[in-house]
This record gives C-alpha cells, sequence and structure tokens, in this order.
C-alpha cells in the first residue's frame, strides 16, 4: 500500500545535474584529469561528494588522502553555493507534481546533496513546506548505490504522528529517481521506484518499477492501485 513518497532531488526536483557535471570536471580539473559528459552521467550520477571523490580517484589510480578531499568538497561546496544563490529552476512539473503528492502523502528528501543545499533551493522553489523528512549526505555515511539514505528517509518517516498507529514500512513508500544506481539504492532499502528519463534514456533505467520520461506523464492514481 502506498503510504509515502520519497523524492531523490538533483535531477528530480531541480535542475541542477549540469551545474554539478561542471563542478566536477573542474575539480578533476585541479588533478590533471579529464570527465567527459557522457562519463559524469553514466558512472558519477547519483554520487554524493564523497563518494564522487573516492571514484574519480580510484579511476585514475591515485589515492585519496582526507586532507586531499576535505579540500576539494570544501571547494565544491563554495563554488556551488554561489551559483545557486539566487535559486535554481525546478526541473518541468515538479513543482506542481510535488504539490499534488503533498496533498496526498507524507514526503520526504533522500539525497546525496548537503542538508543546507536542498533547504535553500526547495525554499527559493517555495517547496520547503512539503516535505516532512530531508535525509541527506550531511546524515549519512555512505553513497548511493548503498541503500543508507533511503533506509533513513524511511526511518524519519515513520516517527510521524501518520504512521503512530500502524508503522510505516519501505515497501509502502515510493522512491522517484532519476540515477540509475538511485533506483538500485531505493530497491535495495526495500522501496519500489518510479524512475524519470531527465538525466539517463529509458533502458538505462529499466530496472526501476515504472519508468516515465517527465513527471506530465505519470500516473499516481495508477502506481498507488499497483502497489496497493
Amino acid at each position: 500500500m502506498l503510504r509515502a513518497i520519497i523524492f531523490d532531488f538533483d535531477g528530480v526536483i531541480v535542475d541542477s545535474e549540469g551545474l554539478i557535471f561542471n563542478l566536477t570536471r573542474e575539480m578533476a580539473a585541479q588533478e590533471g584529469w579529464t570527465v567527459s559528459e557522457e562519463e559524469y552521467y553514466r558512472d558519477y550520477l547519483a554520487l554524493d561528494d564523497r563518494g564522487l571523490l573516492e571514484h574519480l580517484f580510484q579511476t585514475h589510480g591515485k589515492p585519496l588522502s582526507h586532507e586531499r578531499r576535505d579540500e576539494l568538497i570544501d571547494w565544491k561546496f563554495r563554488a556551488y553555493q554561489a551559483i545557486i544563490r539566487e535559486g535554481l529552476p525546478p526541473i518541468g512539473g515538479a513543482d506542481a507534481f510535488v504539490r499534488q503528492c503533498a496533498a496526498r502523502y507524507p514526503l520526504a528528501i533522500a539525497s546525496g546533496s548537503l542538508r543546507v543545499e536542498i533547504e535553500h533551493l526547495l525554499a527559493k522553489m517555495n517547496l520547503r513546506e512539503c516535505f516532512h523528512v530531508l535525509a541527506t549526505a550531511d546524515d549519512c555515511l555512505h553513497s548511493k548505490p548503498d541503500p543508507e539514505v533511503y533506509r533513513l528517509a524511511v526511518k524519519r518517516l515513520s516517527s510521524l504522528p501518520a504512521f503512530a498507529n500502524e508503522p510505516l514500512l519501505a515497501s509502502d513508500c515510493l522512491a522517484i529517481e532519476d540515477a540509475p544506481l538511485g533506483v538500485v539504492a531505493a530497491q535495495r532499502a526495500g522501496l519500489r521506484c518510479l524512475a524519470l528519463t531527465h538525466s539517463r534514456p529509458a533502458e538505462e533505467l529499466r530496472h526501476a518499477e515504472w519508468v516515465a520520461k517527465e513527471f506530465a506523464e505519470v500516473d499516481l492514481n495508477q502506481i498507488t492501485t499497483e502497489m496497493n
């Protein structure tokens, strides 16, 4: 039974993936490496900053010290903060869809972005009040495709008064993702997943239970019926 919905953030609600790709490319350039757009969307999508840097250094055969990791994460944080100061546009149809969902279900976000970034951008889009729970990179030791962030989102949702009499299960939750590894993370946590082809083609997302091109194509009533 569908009782709650958990959204990924970048590439699902906010149109930020292109900016994050550019910053990833700039971080790689600081080490003398290149990251192509195809490589980023294939291998780095859904990773948090720590996971991204670990993968970047591993693929280039160079050890990553804690000091260098923290330097690059701080550089990316400051650069991204400057870019998003005035906000970013939502993905087409995201604001209306989020409000439609919030009228029916408790909502959460499970994202590899930092809480301060998510809070700021949601406020700029006037969507912060729609989400009861945020589970972010600040809260987790492991990046997607590890299920940690989704498990935490379910746990925090389950503490809401709406679920006091009947505990919320992971199987009661729908995840909404745009990245193949994000779909894996949600499913490993026991959720079913709607994948949107905002960032990757449908064939790379076919392991999701539902796939749609955009929010306008999503039939929430049908998903609810099928989950029930």
